[in-house]
């Protein structure tokens, strides 16, 4: 057999490989958008198109989840213990879970802050309690930020607040610089890869706690099985560094109330690097601290949901206080402890 015959060969190989690869992609984002479809409704704003689950009545919570995430996250277990009495609306960030960025749209925590900006304005939302998870907490900490007439409050569960000198293991592969490679991988290998690596990746991101039997369709990680959730999950994590080491440093420019929840034994988050140093900065803010890892939206319900119910309790007080004169906006219980 002659060279040229031999590469031949190699190339067709190769070829057939890749096609094996994408067919196998295709099918499996197919079964998922089968099994995972839209439990809520989609609202236009600039730059995305947004996908987001709401219940009940009252004052309203807007909630936001972290990397390569969903609105599942909180829906598992949170939304139920808070909407007999707040109205509750979970989101996908853009282009995260059904959420959908247009064309032109980037992935900057000062771009997703301004979409959910925008969201806040269309749904008539009245200065609301925001709850922000991981990477969703630099989201709420920046809306906060660049948009303080639109936030009331803020509750951080295990919130991303400074850059990391490495990327966790679990997010290793979101790290691809090529946008060619990127969607080609995307297409090809990421798939089967998060799948061979699934309980691994699950073990650190959950770790010390153990995942629960059915997150994969309750709390929607099978949705990370599509190439858009890849390709998505990559341009958020990769932007960070071009913003968050600039907004890190203004975290001593809010004025309203803050609380933090963190687990102590989170693998994903160093709980005293990004709670309480941040806690540290912001006048009145709060930290809790409570046995469990990263994941606490879907491990600790019952203690998010009363940490959130706290943490709305210091936004009436803050209010009430901002109203009569006799104190600041800041939290009204906080002292910037751990507890």
């Amino acid at each position: 057999m002659t060279l040229a015959s031999l590469l031949a060969t190699a190339a067709a190989a190769v070829l057939a490989c890749i096609l094996g690869l994408f067919l196998f992609t295709v099918a499996v984002r197919a079964k998922v958008m089968a099994v995972l479809p839209p439990k809520g409704r989609f609202v236009d704003v600039p730059g995305a198109r947004i996908h987001l689950h709401e219940s009940g009545q009252g004052a309203p919570i807007l909630m936001i989840h972290g990397l390569a995430g969903q609105l599942s996250h909180y829906t598992y277990g949170i939304a139920g213990r808070l909407d007999r009495d707040f109205r509750v609306i979970a989101v996908d960030r853009p282009g995260s879970g059904h959420s959908a960025r247009t064309a032109d749209a980037c992935a900057g925590l000062s771009d997703q802050a301004a979409a959910l900006a925008a969201l806040i304005e269309r749904l008539g939302l009245r200065q609301p309690l925001v709850v922000g998870h991981s990477l969703g907490g630099a989201v709420a900490l920046t809306l906060a930020l660049e948009y303080p007439q639109h936030v009331g409050g803020l509750a951080l569960i295990a919130p991303l607040t400074r850059m990391q000198d490495e990327v966790p293991p679990a997010f290793e592969g979101l790290t691809v610089r090529s946008p060619a490679v990127r969607r080609l991988l995307a297409w090809t290998l990421a798939v089967p890869s998060s799948i061979r690596r699934g309980r691994a990746t699950l073990d650190q991101v959950f770790g010390p706690e153990a995942p629960p039997a059915d997150f994969a369709t309750r709390g929607g990680a099978l949705l990370g099985l599509r190439p858009e959730a890849f390709l998505s999950a990559s341009l958020d994590l990769q932007a960070l560094p071009d913003c968050l080491p600039a907004l890190q440093e203004r975290w001593r420019d809010l004025r309203l109330p803050v609380s933090v929840l963190y687990g102590r034994d989170d693998r994903i988050l160093s709980w005293q690097a990004n709670g309480r140093d941040l806690v540290a900065q912001v006048p009145g803010a709060r930290l809790d601290l409570v046995d469990g890892g990263h994941m606490l939206p879907v491990t600790k319900p019952e203690a998010c949901a009363a940490f959130i119910r706290r943490a709305y309790a210091d936004l009436v007080a803050a209010r009430t206080a901002q109203a009569t004169g006799t104190g600041d906006t800041g939290s009204s219980t906080g002292s910037g402890a751990p507890r």
